[in-house]
C-alpha cells in the first residue's frame, strides 16, 4: 500500500457562485462515501481562505514565525485528500474521480516510504 496526497491549487478553481460550490460539495459526498467504503480515504479537507496562514523556520535554532503565504500568492493550497491505495494506478483512478466531480485539476504526490533502520 502507498499513501498519496491529492491536492489542488486554489488558482485552478474557476469562478463559482456560492450555490455552484454547494452543489459541488453535495456531489462530492457520494464519492467520499465510496472512497471510505473502499478503505482508501484517510482524510480530506478544504482549507479556510479566511483563516490566518503562517510559516515557521527553525533553521536558526529558534522557531521564527512569519505571516503568509497569502491567498493572493500563486501557490495557495485550496484543499486535499490523503489516500492509502495499492499503488499509482489506484491513486490515478481516485484522483481522476475527484477531478471529475470537482471540475478542476488535481495534483497527485506519493508520500515517502519510511526507511527502516537496521541495528
Amino acid at each position: 500500500m502507498g499513501e498519496y496526497l491529492v491536492a489542488f491549487n486554489e488558482e485552478w478553481v474557476p469562478e463559482h457562485t456560492d450555490e455552484e460550490l454547494m452543489a459541488k460539495s453535495v456531489a462530492l459526498k457520494p464519492l467520499l462515501a465510496e472512497m471510505r467504503e473502499a478503505g482508501v480515504l484517510i482524510f480530506t479537507g478544504g482549507l479556510d481562505p479566511e483563516a490566518p496562514v503562517f510559516s515557521v523556520d527553525a533553521s536558526s535554532g529558534t522557531p521564527m514565525f512569519t505571516d503568509g503565504p497569502y491567498v493572493e500568492s500563486k501557490e495557495h493550497l485550496g484543499g486535499f485528500a490523503v489516500l492509502d491505495v495499492a499503488g499509482e494506478e489506484q491513486a490515478r483512478y481516485w484522483a481522476g474521480r475527484i477531478a471529475e466531480v470537482c471540475g478542476w485539476p488535481q495534483q497527485v504526490h506519493r508520500f515517502q516510504v519510511p526507511r527502516v533502520r537496521q541495528s
